[in-house]
């Protein structure tokens, strides 16, 4: 039986395994990090504490299945990795400007970090967008 988004067998690699290494790999460890690091707020933050923890795990979550997804070839893994690059920019966006959850940031460098989370996260969405070696392997 034909399955209509059968699997190719793909070689990822170059700037394409690098996403791949960083959806599935890097992104779930950060979380990890900043929750563990976070619980002690939930008594002090209460509610939207936890509702932003919960938005970071779905969010990486959703990266981590693109970047499964681009590693065995799947054909929608571009839109969901576009997607959730553009999710989790808007995450950081949200963590970085609100007091939802602590932050050790020294006073003054927030823009630093709006600017860079908007840097890496344009650049990996125009990356799936202009790359050749992507619409060769997806058909994008």
């Amino acid at each position: 039986m034909l399955e209509i988004n059968a699997p190719r067998t793909v070689r990822v690699g170059g700037w394409l395994a690098v996403l791949c290494f960083l959806l599935v790999v890097w992104e779930p460890i950060s979380l990890g990090l900043v929750v563990s690091n976070g619980l002690s707020a939930l008594s002090i933050r209460g509610v939207p504490a936890f509702a932003m923890f919960v938005v970071r795990i779905a969010v990486t979550a959703f990266g981590l299945a693109a970047g499964y997804g681009l590693i065995r070839g799947l054909g929608a893994a571009v839109a969901m990795a576009k997607a959730a690059l553009f999710l989790s920019g808007g995450v950081d966006l949200i963590v970085y400007t609100t007091s939802f959850l602590p932050s050790n940031r020294m006073p003054g460098d927030t823009p630093i970090y709006v600017a860079a989370s908007l840097a890496y996260h344009t650049v990996w969405i125009a990356y799936l967008y202009r790359s050749r070696r992507v619409r060769e392997m997806f058909g994008d």
